[in-house]
């Protein structure tokens, strides 16, 4: 089928809907919802079966959605309509959620259901069951609406408010009425459910140490340092803050402040500065129990033979401080007597390379991308200067630009399926990359794959990494037992019987490419390239950052997405298309 995706962005369930489509066989071609003509314009050029809409903000319009079938994600269940569908889900505390696959019509949400999916719910962030629970329903949902869209015989199903089966209703938008906290009444629990319900956007404006701001990033702390009076800052725990509860404490990650520039995201003690020269660090051990419970962005275990890694940063960008953080914590780790250290990035990313965050609202943001180019480099030089272990990249999340490639630095690479990757930095104003990329990349996939893989803008599905040699083996599990596979896997090459041998070669091997080309050399090259990025006359990266980072409403639709606006006679990048 010709299949046109409009979304208001690229965003991952976009990213995952284009990947599952075009695997399938079906032409596949992106338009950004930027106004009614250009959708109608879309529409006229691409002549779609069908329009599928991931992430819409606005309506589509009239005469568009009765020329074809047009199909809406919406995250909610049968019935649920409103803006605002998760945010309720979560405020309201519900065990069980869906998603919609709606047609639409003159009133929004109310279309015939082509498709739905349930799920349970978790007690976390709206953003990280957005990735999750939302993505994988959603996947569903769409490809079953694909195949019923080619039976001439399928026909959507009505949705009648009036029928007691149906629990989902009307809601409006939540307002920052409806989410702001009261420190001196709400307790633990309804104070994490509000920032949850808000999380990723749009926040809960609140006010700390004098600064208003929004909140972002909520974590319970089961065992609070001291008490405090509500409100009040406990401690410090990089970059996140503690605030006392009415009867505990909660950890906030991020903050956005309302006034006074950088007025972006970032992590919650950068915002605050001075603001917090009483409260003190409060550290926690690398390998403290996972089930302790409270913010940490480094996780330390060990299964038998085996090491685990976990590098869970926010939105996986990995600041300087943070790669400096995960370079000491792998100098830790390297002294445990276990044959196997399994990397595992973070839950929703495995990682997407520098902090375009920090690095936006840095007094030099080409020194900072300087110094944090390099502090991601020394991850990756230890990562590859392992000699007595196997390294194994098990990748659970998404993983991109720089990310992408500091999963190649391991010896093995695994993929949970669903991962998508984008192993090119193009998209960043043509950044020429780090990251050893020059040396991990040809010995996966060849002179001929280096040239797919770095012209390439397109996300690529974990099923296509594997066949164009970027990761090893695709794991067929959840979230949920992704981890006990990767350990039953793990524990399979540390107790093998030719263990030593394969070290033994993995590490002549690298030694025979020292003696070629150093590492020092491939870094060298690579980092003078990055530096005619970072400081050169062409200013391409610093723009594509600050529009990304200020989440500048597009103009137009990439040409490498919206494939029906190529030239006659010119075709769309396709340089993995065959995978």
């Amino acid at each position: 089928m010709r299949i046109l995706l409009l979304t208001h962005a690229f965003n991952g369930l976009a990213q995952r809907l284009y990947v599952e489509l075009t695997g399938r066989g079906h032409a596949v071609s992106v338009e950004f919802d930027i106004a009614d003509s250009v959708t109608r314009e879309a529409v006229e050029l691409f002549r779609p079966d069908l329009l599928v809409a991931p992430f819409l903000k606005r309506a589509i319009p009239e005469d568009v959605w009765r020329r074809l079938p047009c199909l809406v994600v919406h995250p909610g269940i049968r019935g649920d309509r409103g803006p605002s569908a998760l945010d309720w889900a979560l405020r309201e505390g519900e065990r069980a959620w869906g998603v919609t696959l709606l047609q639409a019509n003159a009133e929004m949400d109310a279309g015939d259901v082509w498709a739905s999916e349930s799920f349970p719910m978790r007690q976390a962030a709206k953003s990280s069951l957005y990735r999750r629970e939302v993505t994988e329903a959603a996947t569903r949902c769409v490809l079953a609406a694909v195949a019923r869209a080619q039976d001439a015989s399928f026909r959507p199903e009505p949705v009648d408010p009036a029928d007691p089966a149906i629990r989902g209703r009307l809601r409006p938008p939540m307002r920052q009425a409806d989410r702001t906290i009261d420190w001196a009444a709400d307790d633990t629990a309804t104070v994490l459910a509000k920032i949850h319900a808000a999380d990723g956007h749009p926040g809960v404006v609140d006010e700390v140490e004098g600064l208003r701001c929004r909140l972002f990033g909520g974590w319970l702390e089961p065992q609070p340092p001291r008490a405090g009076r509500p409100g009040e800052l406990l401690a410090t725990r990089n970059g996140a803050i503690l605030r006392a509860t009415r009867d505990g404490a909660a950890w906030i990650s991020h903050l956005k402040a309302e006034t006074g520039a950088p007025a972006i995201k970032l992590p919650a003690a950068w915002v605050l500065g001075d603001r917090l020269r009483a409260t003190a660090e409060w550290p926690v051990a690398l390998d403290a129990p996972p089930d302790a419970g409270g913010f940490r962005e480094l996780l330390y275990f060990e299964r038998g033979p085996v090491g685990f890694l976990s590098f869970d940063f926010h939105n996986g960008a990995m600041s300087t401080s943070q790669c400096r953080r995960l370079a000491a914590a792998l100098q830790t780790v390297r002294a445990r007597p276990t044959r196997v250290l399994v990397l595992l990035g973070g839950t929703e990313f495995w990682s997407n390379g520098i902090h375009l965050g920090t690095i936006e609202a840095a007094p030099n943001p080409a020194d900072e991308s300087w110094e944090n180019i390099n502090a991601i480099d020394d991850v990756c030089l230890e990562i590859l200067s392992f000699k007595d272990k196997i390294t194994v990249s098990a990748l659970r999340g998404n993983g991109g630009a720089g990310g992408a490639f500091l999963a190649l630095a391991a010896d093995e690479v695994w993929a949970r399926e669903g991962v998508i990757l984008n192993p090119h930095y193009k998209n960043m104003g043509n950044l020429y990359g780090s990251e050893y990329w020059t040396y991990l990349l040809p010995r996966r996939v060849g002179d001929d794959g280096v040239r797919r893989v770095m012209g390439n803008r397109l996300p690529i599905g974990a099923r296509q990494a594997a066949a164009l040699g970027l990761v090893d083996a695709v794991l067929d599990a959840d979230a949920a037992t992704l981890t006990e596979a990767v350990t039953e896997r793990a524990l399979g090459i540390a107790t093998a019987d030719d263990f030593h041998a394969r070290l033994a070669a993995r590490n002549a091997r690298r030694d025979a490419d020292e003696s070629a080309r150093p590492l020092a050399a491939c870094r060298a090259a690579e980092l003078e390239r990055m530096r005619l990025n970072f400081y050169g006359f062409d200013p391409s990266y610093h723009v594509a950052r600050h529009r990304f980072i200020y989440r500048t409403p597009h103009s137009w639709t990439p040409r490498h997405l919206a494939i029906h606006r190529h030239v006659r006679g010119r075709p769309p990048n396709s340089s993995i298309s065959e995978f």
